[in-house]
């Protein structure tokens, strides 16, 4: 953690540590569990970023980083948590009265959000989508099918981007829509992946929705996602900085321990030296995504998309290298679910996928030099 911390900072992560060490055990390996959520609601830690005009702490993208960095350095299953930020965070920058204080509150109290964007045919091309929502006796009709929808099998209101016109350019004409998880015409289908049922196929026949279920405004979709990347590309960073950091810290304690050859395998130079330059890139990781994040802290206007890529491009590189490398150091028990380390492997690959993939990234820092 790095030396810049507030009092304050200081002692949200001792807390949220202290917390995960008592509640977090091995029974728990799972992406979510709603108990241990719910306890956190509690706490007030869920509505962190979320203003105090709506109930929440009001703290800044620092000491979110720092709370999605402690827990997942802590394995905390609370998987809900990063895609229910980033839909509150356009709830909030977006939704109306009604919309902020039913869906806010609702987060804070402990229930999931979800965002639904990808299709079978637009995923990294967003302005592919073809999911239609029509105009229809005073409200709408959504028609068309979502993929790789994290978390709406546990969302309580699912955030829709479809197309409500074909007219302009293909960025032009999207809209996002507040869809009840429950809504009649929304069939939720889990996706068996490594990882396990996390992400979701959405199929919308004539799914009706009110009129006022608009988030935003009509055809504004884009601008208003492209308002958000700061804080997707931040939470996805955090937690992969997080995940690094215990996958580090997990393979250091076993080179310790592990002893072939009469010593203990840490003290050979082949290992030594790979671990010296993993704390390395760990240390690099950690400076520029809190850099980041004190950047958008002061100036929260301001959209970073050069910074906020190369963190989320540098964590999820790193905590996929740094995961790999510690399975082949913990040797034969780095495959067995026992020491974590394959958990850890799984999570981190599909990081460089998800949120953007890490093509993408590059593609948007080498444009932001005007390549």
């Amino acid at each position: 953690m790095t030396s810049t911390l507030t009092q304050d900072q200081r002692d949200l992560v001792d807390a949220v540590g202290e917390f995960c060490r008592r509640e977090v055990t091995g029974e728990l390996r799972r992406p979510h569990d709603d108990a241990l959520y719910r306890k956190m609601a509690g706490l007030g830690w869920l509505g962190i970023a979320v203003p105090e005009s709506y109930g929440g702490a009001g703290r800044g993208m620092r000491d979110l980083v720092l709370f999605l960095e402690t827990t997942a350095c802590h394995q905390a299953p609370i998987g809900g948590f990063a895609t229910s930020v980033i839909a509150a965070a356009a709830y909030e920058k977006f939704g109306s009265d009604e919309q902020k204080r039913r869906v806010l509150t609702d987060f804070l109290n402990g229930e999931v959000l979800s965002i639904s964007m990808s299709e079978p045919g637009a995923g990294s091309d967003v302005g592919a989508l073809t999911c239609r929502a029509e105009k229809r006796e005073g409200g709408w009709v959504v028609n068309g099918q979502k993929t790789w929808c994290s978390n709406a099998h546990l969302a309580e209101h699912i955030l829709l981007v479809a197309r409500t016109s074909t007219e302009g350019g293909k960025h032009e004409g999207l809209t996002m829509f507040s869809v009840p998880a429950g809504s009649e015409g929304l069939e939720i289908r889990g996706i068996d992946t490594m990882g396990g049922r996390e992400v979701n196929d959405l199929y919308f026949t004539d799914c009706r929705l009110p009129e006022d279920a608009v988030v935003g405004v009509e055809g504004r979709a884009w601008p208003q996602l492209m308002a958000g990347l700061n804080t997707e590309r931040m939470i996805l960073a955090a937690v992969m900085l997080g995940t690094a950091r215990r996958a580090f810290d997990d393979t250091v304690a076993y080179v310790k321990q592990r002893e072939q050859f009469g010593r203990p395998v840490g003290t050979f130079q082949a290992l030594r030296h790979r671990l010296a330059d993993h704390a390395t890139e760990l240390e690099c990781t950690s400076l520029l995504v809190h850099d980041v994040a004190d950047r958008i802290d002061a100036d929260p206007g301001t959209l970073f998309p050069r910074e906020a890529s190369m963190a989320k491009l540098k964590a999820t590189e790193f905590a996929k290298a740094m995961a790999l490398d510690g399975m082949q150091m913990l040797g034969g028990y780095g495959y067995a679910t026992e020491y974590g380390m394959e958990a850890l492997l799984r999570s981190t690959v599909v990081s460089t996928v998800y949120g953007g993939t890490s093509e993408i990234q590059r593609d948007i820092i080498g444009k932001s030099y005007g390549l």
